[in-house]
C-alpha cells in the first residue's frame, strides 16, 4: 500500500463524510454541529472498547458494529452502545471505517493475522489497537493488506463502571503510528478528550514497563500496607493510609525524589533494621519486598544527594541478606 494514503482515500467516492477534516486543517467544530463521520467497529467489547466507543460516538462518529463473545460483553454493548449490531469480528471489521481492536495483548497478533487470512477487506480502513505493550508494528499483516495502523493506548485503569468514559477526559494516550498517520491518530485522541503523547516504536516496551510498574505495583504496595496494618490492629487501614499516601503521591509527582521522606531518607538504619526484623516474623515475602524497595530508595536518595555516603552504608548493612 502507499504509506501516504489518508483515511478513506483507498475508496474514491466512498469517503467518510468530512472525516477528521477539522483536525487536519486546523479548524474546530463542535460535535453537535457536524454529521457522523466515521463508522466505527469494536472488536473486543470489554471495558476499554466500549468506553472508547462511547467517547467516539460523543465526538460525532457512529458505532455500527461490535464483536462480543461473552454474555457480559453483549450486555455491555447493549447498555453503553444501544442500537449497535453485535456481529462476528470479521463482519464488524468489514462494516467499519475505523476499527478498534480492543482485545488482550496476547490475542492481538493472532487476531491481526487471522483477519487477513480470512480475507476481510481492510484497504483504507483505520485500524487501531489500545495495547500499551505494542506499537503499530503488531498490525503489520493488516498494514500489508492496505489498512492504516494506529496504536492508541489510554493511560488509565478501567473498572467496567459507567464512569469509565469520563475517565478519558484529560488523560494521556501513548500514540504510535506511521508518521503520515500521526495527525489522524492525535486528532482521534483529542476528540475522545485525551492528550496524545508520541511514543516511538522502539520505546514502546520501556513506556509500558514504566506504566505497569508504577500503577500495578502501587496497588500491591497499598494492599500490602493495609494487610500489615490490620495485623497491627488497625480496623480501617484505608482510612488511615488515604491522607498519607495521597500526600506522598502528590509530593512524588511534583517534586520527584526531593519529595522523599521517612527513615531511609533520614539514614535511620536502626529503624530500618527493626522493620526488616518485624516483617521477617510476619512474612518472608513482605520482608523481601521491603528490602528491595528500601535498597532502591537508598540508591535514589544517595544519587540525589539526600543521603550521606556513611548513612547509606549503614542502611545497606541493615538491609543485607
Amino acid at each position: 500500500m502507499d504509506p501516504h494514503v489518508t483515511p478513506g482515500s483507498a475508496a474514491p467516492g466512498n469517503e467518510p463524510d468530512g472525516a477528521l477534516d477539522g483536525a487536519l486543517d486546523g479548524t474546530v467544530e463542535r460535535p453537535q454541529d457536524r454529521p457522523a463521520r466515521l463508522s466505527v467497529g469494536v472488536v473486543g467489547a470489554g471495558r476499554v472498547g466500549t468506553a472508547l466507543g462511547v467517547a467516539l460516538a460523543r465526538a460525532g462518529h457512529r458505532v455500527v458494529a461490535a464483536a462480543a463473545v461473552s454474555a457480559r460483553s453483549r450486555a455491555r454493548v447493549e447498555e453503553r452502545l444501544p442500537g449497535t449490531a453485535v456481529m462476528e469480528p470479521q463482519e464488524a471489521v468489514a462494516a467499519a471505517d475505523l476499527v478498534l481492536l480492543t482485545v488482550p495483548d496476547d490475542v492481538l497478533p493472532e487476531l491481526a493475522g487471522g483477519l487477513v487470512a480470512a480475507g476481510v477487506p481492510v484497504t483504507g480502513k483505520l485500524v487501531l489497537h489500545t495495547s500499551g505493550r505494542y506499537g503499530a508494528d503488531v498490525l503489520d499483516p493488516l498494514t500489508r493488506a492496505g489498512a492504516l495502523p494506529l496504536a492508541l493506548h489510554p493511560v488509565m485503569t478501567f473498572t467496567g463502571r459507567p464512569d469509565d468514559v469520563n475517565r478519558l477526559t484529560g488523560i494521556s494516550f501513548g500514540v504510535t503510528a506511521p508518521e503520515p498517520l500521526r495527525p489522524v491518530a492525535e486528532a482521534l485522541v483529542l476528540e475522545m478528550g485525551g492528550e496524545p503523547v508520541w511514543i516511538t516504536q522502539e520505546r514502546r516496551p520501556l513506556y509500558h514497563a514504566a506504566l505497569a510498574g508504577g500503577a500495578n505495583h502501587l496497588v500491591t504496595l497499598v494492599v500490602e500496607a493495609m494487610d500489615l496494618l490490620r495485623g497491627a490492629g488497625v480496623a480501617e487501614p484505608g482510612r488511615m493510609l488515604g491522607p498519607l499516601l495521597g500526600a506522598a503521591l502528590d509530593n512524588a509527582l511534583r517534586l520527584g525524589i526531593d519529595g522523599l521522606t521517612g527513615p531511609v531518607a533520614r539514614g535511620d538504619a536502626g529503624t530500618v533494621a527493626g522493620h526488616v526484623a518485624e516483617l521477617g516474623r510476619m512474612s518472608a515475602e513482605s520482608r523481601r519486598a521491603y528490602v528491595a524497595m528500601a535498597r532502591l530508595t537508598a540508591d535514589r536518595a544517595l544519587g540525589a544527594g539526600l543521603l550521606k555516603a556513611e548513612d547509606a552504608e549503614r542502611l545497606l548493612e541493615a538491609l543485607a541478606d
